[in-house]
């Protein structure tokens, strides 16, 4: 067994739930925030994340070139439409006194949060787990 495989593979996977909890927490810092720095309305993001190994070549894989544990990336959630608040008062309502806020949902964050943290505890218990049989491993081979 490679300990360093299972050590890479299951850090990706803490890098994976770093970024899903990332994006929750920007999500829910902007659910006010009516334009972006570049002037245009916030847009929620979310993270797909997809096999290391996605787009190289089955040979390359079968010789372990790389490839092992998951990657995150992170993209705007198009399918996120805004919310409607009616303000007339506001400095950014439309003609019927509507304001455009983004549409961030605030349970679906949340869910978002703990399954990140989860996944991330597994992640940790596997790295960690991973560690503690190669350090036994040395030590039995050290014995003799």
């Amino acid at each position: 067994m490679d300990y360093l495989q299972v050590l890479e593979i299951s850090a990706s996977g803490l890098g994976v739930q770093k970024a899903r909890l990332e994006a929750a927490a920007q999500n829910l810092a902007n659910t006010q925030t009516i334009r972006a720095a570049d002037g245009q309305p916030y847009q929620p993001v979310k993270v797909v994340s997809r096999p290391a190994a996605h787009g190289r070549a089955f040979g390359l894989l079968l010789d372990g070139a790389g490839g092992l544990g998951a990657q995150a990336e992170v993209v705007r959630d198009l399918q996120a439409q805004p919310r409607l608040v009616h303000e007339p008062g506001h400095p950014h309502a439309d003609k019927s006194g509507m304001v455009r806020y983004p549409g961030v949902d605030h349970l679906s964050q949340m869910v978002s949060i703990t399954e990140a943290l989860r996944a991330y505890e597994a992640n940790l218990a596997a790295l960690q787990t991973a560690r503690a049989m190669a350090s036994r491993a040395l030590d039995i081979g050290g014995n003799q």
